[in-house]
């Protein structure tokens, strides 16, 4: 009896308390409720500090959720964007020395050398540069170089409709006796024997292989002529490739007339411009073995063009875009420039081919960059169509247009690129943009993971000794087209000199200098062309001109050369 009253008692106390339960949950649901409608929802500056994780049983502590987001404004920049720092001190400086004798005292009457160039326009203008230096070392007349025909792009232009030929061969009279054909021999056509010399012949090379074929049979033809000099000359005949690339070969004047109204098209819309050489066509991403993570689509169209060259190995696409041998995207390319301090208002020029995916692989880059232009879209069909026919005619317009841009960006180091490369540095170092697209690479993987602020100051970093300022290659190193060490003079006293003509736009005189033995090199850019050169690969392809020359395959050596 008495455990009946305790358990009534005990049921009689929990029957006044749970009104008291209810109201006390109900008035905390309440407070919740409240507090979740008027509290302010998190805006764009608090989504970094959204995410939450657990460091223990019930101890909850936020980090940041990054939220990467471009500018459409190029921000703040410690630079010119549009200048090379101490541009101005330096200057292109070709002339002869007093020692180089004149051509009429050391050219030999009994021969004659002609040349057969090789791949598109720029690998062609290489072979001719070169022709010029070879004809003086085996002090012979040079007939006037046979453009490539038979190449990939079947361009039936022959040297006059390119290039002026007079002024070719009265710019260099002192140097080089220059005639347009073989004289006939016997009241016959003259004949010359063919040949071929080995990539990167110096002068000792000439001497012993050519020279005694041309003191016996008095013409001869070298074949594939690309890349067949040395980097490595003396400094006269150094300047003499100056004095030819940048000085003797000169456009014709329907190619010059066209390609300055497309540089004042571009003036008109802009005080300033970009020229961007994107090459990212389809035929170049198969060539690299890169892959754009567009699945078993992309693997397939890239496949069945990359089995165009059957000698052509294939390579791990993620290594060659982890070691920086890939072009990189239009929409990388886009996001680099902005870091650099290129806002949304920059007028951007495209010398491009077909791009790999079309509008849609562009729309990024265009979105970023939306005044966005190419010689097509300047220009009318009717006054291209003189042009559109020949692939060297409409790369010639490129060139000019590049040639002429404030800020010349490539994308691909290939014949094109190093030759603009050498001239910017040669006439005046306009800002000549390559990617660091080994170290970029990285980056862009994890860019969703960063701030834009820092995304920018890493590009800012690793562009250092990409941007075409002076001294940022070595004296000597890579490719002499590509930087003309010898031809670039420094001047001291802080002004231009004058006299001469060396230079374009800026001071004149023929004073060479020693003083960047001496300097600080970046070490980057020395390193990765190291790394380039020795395993024949210029950021995303072979070079032109290595490996490939054994090759029975024409389009494995002429695809990529410009």
């Amino acid at each position: 009896m008495a455990f009946q009253r305790r358990r009534y008692s005990y049921y009689n106390r929990l029957r006044r308390l749970l009104p008291l339960i209810c109201a006390f949950s109900g008035a905390l649901l309440i407070l919740f409720a409240l507090l979740s409608v008027f509290s302010p929802p998190p805006d764009d500056s608090d989504r970094r500090i959204s995410k939450q994780i657990n460091y223990g049983a019930n101890d909850q502590k936020s980090i940041p959720v990054v939220v990467f987001r471009v500018p459409t404004s190029g921000g703040r920049s410690d630079r010119n964007i549009w200048r090379s720092w101490n541009a101005e001190l330096f200057y292109g400086c070709c002339n002869a020395s007093t020692k180089f004798p004149n051509a009429k005292a050391v050219t030999r009457s009994d021969r004659y050398l002609a040349i057969a160039t090789s791949g598109g326009l720029n690998q062609q203008r290489t072979g001719i540069v070169d022709a010029v230096v070879a004809a003086r070392i085996l002090n012979a007349t040079l007939v006037i170089p046979k453009l490539d025909q038979k190449s990939y792009w079947k361009d039936a232009s022959d040297f006059s409709h390119i290039f002026q030929v007079d002024w070719f061969i009265s710019f260099l009279s002192k140097d080089v006796k220059i005639i347009e054909q073989l004289p006939p021999k016997g009241g016959q056509t003259w004949i010359p024997r063919r040949m071929r010399v080995p990539r990167k012949c110096n002068e000792k090379c000439y001497i012993n292989r050519v020279l005694p074929v041309l003191q016996k049979r008095h013409a001869v033809q070298l074949n594939k002529f690309d890349y067949r000099l040395s980097n490595k000359l003396r400094d006269d005949l150094q300047k003499l490739r100056c004095r030819v690339n940048y000085h003797a070969l000169k456009f014709t004047d329907p190619i010059l007339k066209m390609g300055n109204e497309l540089v004042r098209r571009m003036r008109l819309r802009s005080k300033h411009y970009i020229a961007l050489h994107l090459r990212f066509e389809p035929d170049m991403l198969a060539f690299s073995g890169c892959y754009y993570g567009g699945g078993d689509k992309e693997k397939k169209a890239l496949g069945s063009i990359r089995r165009r060259w059957k000698t052509l190995h294939v390579n791990n696409p993620e290594r060659q875009r982890r070691q920086g041998r890939c072009p990189l995207t239009p929409e990388e390319v886009g996001l680099m420039l902005r870091a650099l301090g290129y806002g949304s208002d920059v007028h951007i020029y495209v010398a491009s081919g077909e791009v790999y995916g079309g509008e849609e692989s562009l729309a990024p880059l265009k979105a970023l960059f939306p005044h966005f232009y190419s010689k097509d879209t300047i220009a009318t069909k009717e006054e291209l169509e003189p042009f559109s026919s020949y692939s060297s005619r409409m790369a010639a317009l490129d060139f000019l247009v590049c040639d002429e841009s404030d800020v010349f960006v490539t994308n691909n180091n290939g014949n094109m690129a190093r030759i603009l490369a050498g001239r910017r540095r040669y006439f005046g170092h306009k800002p000549t943009i390559r990617p660091n697209a080994k170290k970029l690479y990285k980056l862009f993987l994890s860019k969703e993971n960063t701030t834009w602020e820092e995304f920018a100051s890493r590009v800012r970093t690793f562009q250092k000794g990409f941007m075409g300022e002076p001294k940022e290659v070595r004296a000597g190193r890579g490719e002499f087209h590509e930087n003309p060490s010898t031809c670039i003079c420094e001047n001291t006293d802080g002004k231009a000199k004058e006299g001469g003509m060396d230079s374009r736009k800026i001071g004149k005189k023929n004073k060479v200098t020693n003083e960047d033995e001496d300097a600080e090199w970046t070490s980057d850019y020395e390193e990765d062309q190291s790394d380039l050169h020795d395993r024949g690969l210029y950021n995303g392809t072979r070079l032109d001109y290595e490996d490939i020359s054994s090759s029975d395959e024409p389009e494995l050596e002429e695809m990529l050369s410009d």
